[in-house]
């Protein structure tokens, strides 16, 4: 299942806000690198409507290798996590 690709994106809004392509693709360059840095920082970046990131501590746990069987130890690490908004849900569902 394949998705809108970036630059179908950058091309759909740029028709429908009437900027160029160039400044919308860079528009979503720079929130893209916001939202990076700002889940580093302090752990949430909201995107209202649609969504938000939020960094996670995944505890350490036991994981078995599927091709041998033999248990290992999975460590602990943090993972960022995308939570959908209620509204983007109830629009899709």
């Amino acid at each position: 299942m394949a998705g809108m690709t970036k630059s179908a994106v950058v091309s759909a809004l740029a028709e429908k806000t009437g900027m160029s392509k160039k400044d919308v693709g860079g528009f979503m360059d720079a929130v893209v690198e916001m939202a990076y840095k700002e889940v580093k920082k302090s752990g949430v970046f909201v995107l209202p409507g649609l969504g938000k990131l939020v960094k996670v501590h995944r505890a350490a746990r036991m994981g078995r290798n599927p091709a041998t069987g033999a248990s290992i130890q999975i460590p602990a690490k943090t993972v960022v996590k995308f939570r959908v908004a209620k509204a983007a849900k109830e629009a899709v569902l």
